[in-house]
């Protein structure tokens, strides 16, 4: 066996279900979970009817690559949302099966284990997807805690250079799960830098870019490193990546359709990687993206549907805890220590008192540089429909005021 394998960590989900373990829930209220992160708004009928209507290609094996239609329509999305040069579709484009089995594959191409100081960093808290990534390619995680005067964002520029002289890869997520928070240009030309003076690799999770609250869409990397002067030449967008997906933009999770794009020298060795691995996906999932990458109208009724829940139950969580509307993304990033218990002690109480399920925070997050940066907060996933939503605050909200 793989003997890296003794080294991941329970799920934070299967930590959940042991936090729950021997809790009846109080069976006056009806389940409402806040847990997990997956979109429930109802999936677009022309989503829909593209998949079906391609099922004929069942018949056919897929290639790693994906067809030209969809490269060509992940690329124009990524130039008309982006603002950025015309992206090279067979170069600088690659279908994934979600953006998950890419982030953890793409490790497993980059990192040279035969380093054994190697350093595969993130943001702490964190996708947990990241740290199994590191540990299983041979390498060892390192965490940059995010920081609340920073409005969230992992404070890089506290990483020592002999850190980042072993780092091979960093994985950033922007905007952040759990916390919303959005990378600047100023941040992103720091990593760039640092990128250049020290050869490590730029992962850019950007699953969450197309829900937010502003005007201002969220700033993706491709889009800052072109504003730096870094999208041209013979090797455009040396040393980045980004990776992005159609399960919260388009409430399409089981259809597990992402992709991954940037510098093509990057891009050639990871398709050459997933040739072996398997990654190919299904010509209907295929046709079925194609469609949704080429439509924003469905996007922006998504978007004006997540606004609505968090313009109502935001502030009604306000008097309760300390919260604040995110950057972007879907979650509740709320500090409980005003309730007088702990993350984990708030979750398993609201649980059994009032059936709704919270995410505690130190369960994103590792202890790093002398603290969980995750401890005493709760994630909270508005991804139910508004009704459902604002009850899980009322619920809320009298847990907290019966403490």
């Amino acid at each position: 066996m793989n003997p890296h394998l003794d080294q991941l960590h329970p799920y934070p989900f299967e930590q959940l279900r042991q936090l729950f373990s021997g809790v009846t829930p109080n069976a006056a209220y009806s389940p409402i979970s806040l847990g997990i992160g997956e979109p429930k708004h109802p999936t677009p009928a022309f989503i829909e009817k593209a998949l079906m209507h391609a099922m004929s290609g069942l018949s056919s094996y897929p290639s790693t690559h994906g067809n030209d239609p969809l490269r060509a329509a992940i690329a124009g999305w990524l130039e008309r949302r982006y603002g950025i040069p015309a992206i090279d579709p067979a170069t600088m484009v690659l279908p994934v099966n979600g953006s998950r089995e890419a982030l953890f594959a793409f490790a497993q191409c980059v990192v040279d284990s035969s380093k054994g100081d190697a350093l595969v960093m993130s943001p702490n808290p964190f996708y947990q997807i990241y740290e199994g990534a590191a540990l299983l390619c041979g390498a060892r995680p390192y965490y940059v805690n995010s920081e609340p005067g920073r409005n969230f964002a992992p404070d890089f520029g506290s990483v020592p250079d002999e850190v980042w002289s072993r780092v091979q890869l960093l994985y950033v997520c922007s905007p952040g799960n759990p916390t919303g928070a959005v990378l600047t240009q100023d941040d992103w030309q720091q990593l760039f830098a640092l990128s250049d003076r020290h050869g490590f690799v730029i992962a850019s999770d950007e699953c969450y870019s197309e829900i937010y609250f502003g005007t201002t869409p969220p700033l993706g990397a491709l889009e800052a490193a072109h504003g730096l002067g870094r999208s041209g030449g013979e090797r455009p967008y040396k040393n980045l990546v980004v990776f992005s997906s159609l399960s919260k933009r388009s409430n399409v999770p089981g259809m597990r359709s992402g992709f991954v794009a940037g510098d093509p020298q990057l891009m050639k060795k990871f398709l050459l990687y997933r040739t072996y691995s398997g990654g190919a996906m299904p010509p209907p999932v295929q046709a079925a993206s194609v469609a949704a990458w080429n439509d924003e109208h469905h996007v922006q009724d998504n978007r004006a549907l997540y606004r609505e829940k968090f313009n109502l139950i935001t502030p009604l969580l306000k008097g309760v805890m300390d919260v604040e509307l995110p950057d972007a993304g879907f979650y509740l990033w709320a500090d409980v220590r005003r309730s007088g218990l702990s993350d984990t002690e708030f979750a398993r109480r609201l649980y059994a008192e009032y059936n709704v399920t919270v995410l505690p925070g130190s369960y994103l997050a590792r202890e790093a540089h002398g603290v969980n940066p995750g401890r005493n907060r709760i994630r909270m996933a508005l991804v139910a429909g508004v009704d459902e939503g604002l009850e899980a605050a009322n619920r809320i909200n009298e847990f907290c005021k019966g403490l």
